[in-house]
């Protein structure tokens, strides 16, 4: 794996898109790299990212997919749907849930998980954010914050101790795990938080609305058994539509938020200045943004069903992944291995 070009291509200005053809189906735990994007035509699709092939097809009937998300160890993707979560073990070629549970009344919109894998987290529409224990491979309701208002978004501090949870109403609640306590913050008054996303190294928070504003907070503290101190650092008007996501780089030097504008904008964490914006002719909303583990590179699910790679540094499109006949509102990327770099998209 290395930091080269992940399209190492003959005409290395055209962009590269998806082969018609399939390949064969084999279990996605055995791939390096995973990439998987769902939407709106009731499929989960797995990509050979750095060809294009779409390598298996699973379906997720009844609902559409709010949110893709990969465990730790790559074993295990989960779906929230409507009134859906859903597991599938990558370690096989089974295409069928291993869990299907079905005991929630309206949308799930976020899934993620514990660093570890002990525990899930969701967050939905029915005011609700929950912690799922996944010890026994099953869903285990073990606990539940109640908001006032539906859940968009739900993040998970890198200390493992703080869920931050976005509601409809504008309130940011800090739901401390380890004394049960919450905080809450309320940086727009009535306007919807769309998403939030809290850096690697834990330094930084961010939230973007329905306005298409977006709110940085310095964050200190959080340690065992104390909140984090949330400090104002930077409100940011990042999107005269919509917001959609936001999301830290893994290294911590970029903040990139996606809109109803058709934009993705990137950031420096430096000074939050605009660094680069990301559009194509085609591109529409863009619901989820995922990051290669070094930084360089950034894939978007787009709601014309496409999701794209882009290169940071240039703005370049640099493969798209077409095979989806609708929306694409949730995507999940992971390299399995860690070891280095994963940009063995080549």
């Amino acid at each position: 794996m290395t930091n080269s070009d992940p399209t190492v291509a003959k005409d290395k200005d055209k962009i590269e898109t998806t082969p018609p053809e399939e390949a064969q189906a084999g279990p996605v735990a055995t791939d390096e790299v995973i990439l998987a994007t769902a939407g709106y035509d009731h499929t989960i699709k797995f990509w050979a990212a750095h060809t294009g092939v779409c390598t298996r097809t699973l379906q997720h009937p009844d609902s559409q997919v709010n949110s893709l998300e990969i465990s730790p160890d790559g074993t295990m993707l989960a779906a929230g749907g409507y009134q859906h979560i859903r597991m599938f073990d990558l370690t096989s070629g089974n295409l069928n849930p291993v869990v299907n549970y079905e005991g929630i009344s309206k949308n799930i919109m976020t899934v993620g998980f514990q660093e570890d894998g002990r525990w899930m987290y969701t967050g939905g529409e029915d005011c609700s954010a929950r912690i799922w224990d996944l010890k026994m491979r099953n869903l285990s309701c073990q606990r539940i914050f109640q908001a006032n208002a539906p859940v968009n978004c739900v993040c998970l501090h890198p200390n493992q101790q703080e869920l931050v949870v976005g509601d409809q109403s504008g309130v940011i609640h800090i739901w401390n795990l380890q004394n049960d306590q919450s905080e809450q913050l309320i940086p727009e008054p009535s306007t919807s938080i769309q998403s939030i996303s809290i850096d690697s190294q834990g330094l930084y928070m961010a939230a973007v609305n329905n306005k298409g504003n977006c709110y940085v907070w310095a964050l200190s503290g959080g340690g065992p058994k104390e909140s984090s101190q949330l400090h104002p650092k930077n409100r940011i008007l990042a999107h005269k539509r919509y917001g959609l996501c936001c999301k830290f780089s893994p290294d911590s030097n970029y903040l990139v938020t996606s809109a109803a504008d058709h934009i993705v904008k990137v950031w420096r964490t430096v000074d939050f200045t605009l660094v680069q914006e990301l559009t194509c002719e085609a591109q529409r909303w863009v619901w989820d943004i995922g990051f290669t583990a070094d930084s360089q590179y950034l894939i978007t699910a787009s709601s014309d069903s496409v999701a794209r790679l882009w290169s940071l540094k240039t703005g370049e499109i640099k493969r798209e992944y077409q095979a989806h006949q609708k929306a694409l509102t949730a995507l999940a990327f992971r390299d399995i291995h860690g070891l280095k770099p994963v940009t063995s998209l080549e």
